[in-house]
């Protein structure tokens, strides 16, 4: 495992549960609007902080800590990530995954395996638009197969979108919101520019105009909420 970071204590990464975040280093995307830059490359050189440096921690916070979510870069790419994971498991933590749904063999085996109790997985725009969002070629089809992994319903999950005005229109979150289906929990998050995004002239979306998406969506699907909205 290459880990980059740790956060040692978040009370909203993870629904319902008090966890820390790992952050693991490397994505197979180089999405322009990514907060965390950062961890796109990786020279595979071993991460800045050692796995049991992770697991020391976890120890100490039995009992406190009552989850740990994976996040990066993009975990499933990680070599190691089943083992990792078990281990967290075996030492009594829930565990979140945050992916990008590249990988849905392996994202299989981690539900089929019960190894993950939530999965939060990035839908980033309409199939045909994806390569713009996420700055390179993709198989669409381990796209399609991951969503259709999760709505089995065999762990609890959601999908979200980091929706810009340069990428995403109301049009594209239709079509996503009715792929995703009505029963999903579909999470939008509006663009914000930060020092460690890759493009610095992407935008979000206003206040009113999110106003107007929300509105736009709130009869067909009730299930999609916008996060930078009350």
């Amino acid at each position: 495992m290459i880990i980059e970071g740790l956060q040692k204590l978040t009370l909203l990464d993870y629904p319902g549960h008090m966890a820390c975040v790992v952050y693991t280093k490397g994505c197979n995307f180089a999405c322009p609007f990514c907060q965390n830059s950062s961890l796109i490359t990786c020279d595979k050189a071993k991460g800045r902080i050692p796995e049991t440096d992770i697991f020391e921690y976890l120890e100490k916070r039995k009992g406190i800590l009552e989850g740990v979510v994976i996040t990066g870069g993009e975990p499933l790419i990680q070599r190691d990530i089943k083992k990792f994971i078990k281990n967290i498991k075996d030492m009594g933590f829930l565990v979140k995954l945050d992916t990008n749904g590249s990988n849905p063999e392996m994202l299989k085996t981690l539900i089929d395996e019960k190894l993950v109790d939530y999965v939060a997985m990035d839908i980033k725009n309409v199939f045909s638009k994806y390569d713009l969002n996420i700055g390179k070629k993709t198989r669409i089809e381990n796209i399609e197969r991951s969503i259709a992994i999760l709505k089995e319903e065999k762990v609890d999950y959601e999908f979200r979108t980091t929706i810009i005005k340069e990428f995403n229109t109301i049009e594209d979150i239709c079509k996503v919101c009715k792929m995703i289906g009505p029963h999903s929990k579909y999470f939008l998050q509006n663009f914000e520019d930060s020092s460690d995004v890759l493009n610095h002239s992407l935008h979000g979306f206003t206040h009113d105009e999110l106003v107007g998406i929300k509105e736009r969506l709130k009869g067909e699907f009730p299930n999609v909420v916008i996060r930078t909205l009350s």
